[in-house]
């Protein structure tokens, strides 16, 4: 062993002896307690950012503290290797997406292994491989049989420029969250999957997920967003039909002075073909994005339809504006406006003039703005003096007995749009016949391979235009027929792969008997930014897969991890802010223990992390440290043995086994990895003094390095396996387990107690643990320090605290 830290051929050479003992490959038939620990999967970008470092290292500490916890540990890795990012650098850089995507993994794969991650890459996937699609067509085609996929036109978020359609959540400002472009709205007929029939199973399902941060079940609840209220039907003044709205506040239903439907409205559609102006305004709205902040940030605007409706309970005519303001995606496209008692209604009439009815008493409200609040109905006929609780029930109840109206529960989700308009995507396998309408493609042809090697342009997607794709014969009569061009959202991929981890080379089936012993994921670490999209997706497709009886289990996720941000001068880092930090520079100058030790060290892992190259340096220092008490303790190995140090040190012996305690529930419950290694530095600073002033025998020594450096390995695997085979010269790291904690060294003959006088701090004092409380309280009064304070004042009382403080009230 040479004096100095040698971490480059000692993490290539460990990483190494990994690979070729397939150290980390996952069984089925172990007799041990399965543990399933899992990192949400990268997207092949080319090259590791911190964010990476800092997600895989916590999954890997989890998955290394388990594997020595006695658990038979998983822990995969596969690629995100769909979307949109791989077509766009395709195009930039003239190149077929598969060729990038490929060569990208290779690149990310060859740095992950280079931060020694207990991984099973036997297991690896990535999801634009045919053998991994090939099962989301199967799955896609047995939810459309079932009725949970389904076509319809629908309004979406157009980017002119990706030329796609874009999720709410991708449209920032009412820009493309990629190109930047305004987005449009436009209507374009695409596949939906019904995740709206799962809404109430979603909902009640948070609620047995004790191991998931409170933050992410409220945003997921927020995003299902169920309400209680009321279907109202205002029937067109020429008696031709009724608009219906729904409200989740009946009880103001008297002061609805005139209704507003969405744009896209049918009402409004048809007014545009005789109206110019009305047409026009429509035209305007298009504009605007479909997401509802952008709705709801944009200037009300609104023009009226000329029509009436007739109220339900007064008889009055009130009149329908078209606003800008309704989505057409709540309810049936159209809201009861209530100026008095809902903000965006107030905006709306205050600036167009419109009257306003106040319907709801209370102390708090003004002529100024909008009182949302419950209180007492006035202005209300029949229903004055009601509450707000009572009238919603009363009015509610009323309008179900004359047919106007019904209670209803309803949910802000909606179904999930499945439609791409690109081609780096899993192709859906639809097929469109003139004699049969849109149908499966035929179970036995999956699967529908996207071609390979294609070159792309900014021209959309050469799906459209490749014969060799777009030609099949229809499954159900023979005759020609085209191919679906659109591709599936990647959303869907990696809704599912979770599960294919565990059946990864099943050639036969989506998943075998295998995802029953593995599911569900243990221990999921991923971004907060997450928290609704991926993680509710994944919820929702575990419940697919249970309903058709794939798996065992409905919920996919036991425990979740939600790590924070990598910040470098208070910012996200980035390539456009110029503040990133290359974690192969960091691992070619300090290797990867050194980088794992650091990101783990820094901050508590749900906080965002402040890059300090300060911090870097001393992570490197500890372990340089670390390798120097190593190497001096095999280096005077025998002048030890020869030693007349022969005495147990009882505060190293409890320091070492408080430590084991610690770092044990650190990891175990707490998730406070930082905490941990601070404790174990701490063990390593006494076992250093303990040396330098030789109060330490050989025995004790060896084993607080054999057992430290096990609490170290799931942090830095490597100098902690190289150190410990050094020290232990005929035994495998890889056959160690924890260390468990000796309770007997946890009991101390004395403690050092501090000793207060109206609470402020006056000296210390060492007391035997036999001690009584009354001989403690005597022996602290008479300290001589003590008894100066005193004096002859008179002691109000003495507060003992076992073991830890005296405090004298006088």
């Amino acid at each position: 062993m040479l004096p100095e830290y040698t971490f480059k051929e000692l993490e290539k050479n460990i990483q190494s002896e990994w690979a070729e003992k397939k150290a980390f490959e996952a069984s089925e038939g172990s007799p041990k307690e399965k543990f399933y620990a899992l990192c949400m999967f990268p997207y092949p970008s080319g090259k590791l950012h911190m964010g990476h470092v800092r997600n895989y290292a916590i999954g890997d500490v989890i998955s290394r503290f388990k594997r020595l916890r006695g658990f038979n540990v998983m822990q995969p890795m596969g690629w995100d290797a769909f979307g949109l990012p791989a077509e766009n650098a395709a195009i930039k850089n003239n190149t077929a997406p598969d060729k990038w995507t490929y060569a990208n993994i290779s690149e990310m794969r060859n740095q992950l292994k280079q931060l020694g991650l207990a991984v099973d890459w036997s297991r690896e996937i990535a999801t634009c491989d045919s053998s991994y699609y090939k099962w989301e067509q199967w799955l896609f085609i047995q939810l459309f049989k079932k009725g949970l996929v389904y076509k319809k036109t629908s309004m979406v978020n157009w980017d002119p420029v990706d030329k796609t359609v874009l999720a709410n959540e991708q449209v920032i400002d009412g820009r493309g969250w990629r190109s930047g472009e305004i987005v449009e709205r436009k209507e374009i007929p695409q596949y939906f999957m019904k995740i709206t029939d799962y809404a109430e199973d979603l909902l009640e399902g948070l609620d047995e997920l004790n191991e998931w941060p409170e933050q992410v079940k409220t945003m997921q609840r927020n995003w299902i967003g169920k309400s209680v209220g009321c279907e109202v039907d205002f029937t067109l003044s020429d008696a031709t039909g009724v608009i219906r709205v729904y409200t989740t506040r009946p009880d103001t239903l008297m002061g609805a002075t005139y209704l507003a439907i969405a744009p896209e409205h049918k009402i409004s559609s048809d007014l545009a073909k005789i109206n110019t102006d009305i047409n026009d305004f429509i035209a305007e709205c298009k504009k605007i994005g479909v997401a509802e902040a952008d709705i709801a940030t944009a200037e009300k605007k609104g023009i009226f339809s000329g029509i009436y409706v007739t109220h339900p309970l007064t008889g009055k005519n009130i009149p329908v504006w078209i606003a800008n303001y309704v989505l057409i995606s709540y309810g049936e496209g159209a809201v009861m406006a209530v100026p008095y008692h809902d903000v965006r209604d107030f905006e709306f009439a205050t600036k167009y003039n419109l009257p306003m009815i106040e319907v709801i008493a209370s102390e708090a409200s003004n002529d100024n703005e909008a009182f949302v609040g419950d209180g007492i109905l006035i202005n209300s006929d029949e229903f004055n003096g009601l509450s707000s609780i009572e009238a919603k029930e009363v009015i509610a109840t009323k309008l179900e007995s004359t047919k106007q109206g019904r209670k209803k529960i309803q949910y802000r989700l909606r179904d999930w749009g499945i439609s791409r308009q690109r081609f780096w995507g899993c192709p859906i396998p639809m097929i469109k016949c003139e004699k049969c309408g849109d149908i499966p493609e035929s179970e036995q042809n999956l699967p529908i391979k996207l071609p390979s090697e294609i070159s792309i342009d900014a021209s959309g997607s050469p799906l459209k235009k490749l014969e060799t794709f777009l030609n099949c014969v229809c499954p159900l009569c023979g005759s020609q027929a085209t191919r679906e061009t659109d591709t599936l959202d990647t959303f869907f991929e990696s809704s599912w792969y979770f599960a294919r981890y565990a059946s990864f080379d099943q050639d036969k089936q989506m998943l075998d008997k295998r995802a029953n012993y593995w599911l569900p994921v243990d221990y999921y670490i991923g971004g907060i930014e997450h928290a609704i999209l991926h993680l509710l997706y994944a919820r929702f497709f575990n419940r697919l897969l249970y309903d058709l009886k794939l798996i065992n289990t409905k919920e996919p996720f036991k425990k979740l991890l939600t790590q924070g941000m990598v910040l470098k001068d208070g910012a996200k880092m980035s390539k456009s802010k110029g503040n990133t930090v290359d974690p192969q520079d960091l691992i070619d100058k300090y290797g990867a223990d050194t980088a794992r030790l650091f990101i783990m060290f820094a901050a508590p892992a749900e906080q965002s992390l402040e890059w300090s190259d300060e911090g870097i340096e001393g992570s490197h220092r500890f372990l340089k440290r670390l390798w120097k008490l190593v190497y001096e303790f095999i280096d005077h190995k025998e002048e030890q043995e020869t030693s007349n140090v022969i005495e147990i040190n009882q505060e190293l012996k409890y320091k070492l086994n408080a430590t084991i305690e610690k770092v044990t529930d650190d990891l175990e419950r707490r998730t406070s990895f930082n905490t941990a290694i601070s404790s174990i530095m701490e063990l390593m600073n006494m076992l250093t003094k303990t040396t330098q002033n030789n109060t330490v025998g050989p025995l004790l020594r060896k084993e607080v390095l054999n057992k430290a450096l096990i609490l170290l390995s799931p942090f830095v695997p490597h100098i902690s396996k190289f150190l410990w085979e050094k020290i232990n010269l005929n035994d495998s790291f890889e056959d160690q387990s924890w260390p468990s904690v000796d309770s007997k060294a946890l009991i101390k003959d004395e403690v050092t107690i501090v000793i207060q006088v109206n609470g402020k701090l006056k000296a210390n004092m060492i007391i035997s643990v036999e001690m009584s409380e009354e001989a403690i309280k005597e022996a602290v009064v008479n300290l001589e320090s003590v008894a100066k304070l005193v004096d002859q004042k008179k002691i109000k009382k003495i507060i003992y605290v076992k073991n830890r403080l005296v405090n004298i009230v006088i």
